[in-house]
């Protein structure tokens, strides 16, 4: 495969309460009432033309805190070890991390979202609505997660995928 190098610029940076990985929750169904909001980079602001309108958004962003990657991980919701491909764990090979939120409102430059399991400072790479009859897939599997999913709701990151973690687990 030809090396083709790809290039983001950050439209934007997310701003949380949480200050490290270590117990942010591990997706928006977990994030319930957490509120945080987007600064977008004021000349992207006419795109946000109309997007008022849509109840709930798509972040795509950078995991900025990251170094390296793994093939193999335990997710936060299992004991087992899986192919990264087959979980949503931060240290992927393209560190790009999505998250459905609640939108509440928009002023000038900033989105004030819901539900947002986000580290603050967390570079925004795009936006896009969130369209049910787009988004939402009928009689889907779930493979590993069939019996865990649910559990995203309490759980909360640890450390685990942090450069502490890995440098204690080589020592």
């Amino acid at each position: 495969m030809k090396n083709n190098k790809i290039t983001y610029e950050p439209i934007g940076v997310i701003h949380t309460q949480y200050n490290s990985s270590d117990g942010v929750p591990i997706q928006p169904s977990g994030a319930e009432n957490v509120t945080g909001f987007v600064e977008l980079d004021s000349k992207y602001m006419s795109g946000l033309k109309d997007l008022d309108g849509f109840s709930h958004i798509i972040l795509i962003y950078h995991f900025h805190l990251n170094e390296g990657y793994s093939l193999r991980v335990v997710p936060f919701l299992d004991k087992e070890e899986r192919g990264i491909f087959a979980t949503r764990a931060p240290i992927r090979p393209n560190s790009i991390g999505l998250s459905v939120v609640k939108l509440n409102k928009i002023e000038a430059n900033k989105i004030f979202v819901e539900n947002i399991d986000v580290v603050d400072g967390t570079p925004l790479l795009d936006i896009k609505p969130y369209v049910r009859d787009f988004d939402k897939v009928m009689n889907s599997r779930f493979g590993w997660l069939e019996n865990s999913a649910h559990l995203s709701k309490t759980t909360k990151a640890d450390k685990r995928f942090t450069k502490d973690a890995k440098e204690n687990k080589n020592e």
